[in-house]
């Protein structure tokens, strides 16, 4: 797929010409140097933006054969998405903010199952506490939590642990890759940092809106060397 932006001479090309593929059940984290293309990659894949040509398939779903009626269903019932701000509601609890895109959706918010996602980030006995009770750790889990009260088919990732301590982080990026070992779970994430990449299972480099390699299994020194090497080339 490709992705332009603009018109004649001062049209910018965010996207040139992407094939990717995302295995069910894995964990791709996307690097690059700033103005790589990583976040438009994101959001064209997970049907916030639409792709100038091209398409991006989620399962046997071809997005962009759909309006935006079909787009929005899709990215509420089978996308989870996941911030560097937390986006919580100040004067809603963590369980009220879990349950919220259910509650959206017009369906029936089992409090079970709302329990259940919160015990599964770790928040089990902070359910009825306010953001402004928690740390920035926990706020983050309560968006992670909200992310997956869907069943997501795909998780996606937008810098997730950019506003956290380099701790508090990890044990973030812990929490996503016991979720893709233990439940399949499939999840895509855009960061700048070598030790959150380095829990994915590939990395997948972009430069100039077009894919440069990638690595698999790599430890966070290996992915550091290569992005040094990316934003020291000529362009």
């Amino acid at each position: 797929m490709s992705r332009r932006y603009g018109s004649g001479d001062s049209a910018v090309t965010a996207l040139d010409d992407v094939t990717l593929s995302l295995p069910r059940g894995t964990f791709t984290a996307v690097m690059g140097p700033s103005g790589s293309g990583k976040s438009t990659l994101l959001q064209c894949a997970a049907g916030l933006d639409r792709p100038t040509s091209g398409s991006v398939t989620v399962g046997d779903t071809e997005l962009t054969g759909l309006n935006e009626t079909g787009l929005t269903l899709l990215r509420r019932e089978r996308i989870g998405f996941v911030f560097q701000s937390f986006n919580l509601l100040p004067s809603l609890t963590a369980e009220q903010n879990v349950a919220l895109p259910l509650r959206l959706a017009g369906r029936r918010v089992p409090r079970a199952r709302v329990r259940e996602v919160l015990r599964q980030v770790g928040l089990g006995e902070r359910a009825r506490h306010r953001p402004t009770e928690m740390s920035g750790g926990q706020q983050q889990r309560v968006a992670l939590a909200r992310a997956l009260i869907t069943r997501p088919e795909v998780l996606f990732g937008d810098e997730p642990t950019g506003a956290l301590d380099s701790r508090t982080g990890r044990e973030v990026l812990a929490l996503l890759r016991g979720m893709v070992d233990r439940e399949g779970q499939t999840v895509v994430m855009v960061t700048h940092d070598p030790v959150a990449a380095s829990f994915a299972d590939r990395v997948v480099f972009l430069v100039d809106g077009r894919i440069d390699g990638e690595l698999a299994g790599a430890g966070a020194d290996a992915i550091a060397a290569r992005m040094t090497g990316l934003e020291g080339a000529p362009c």
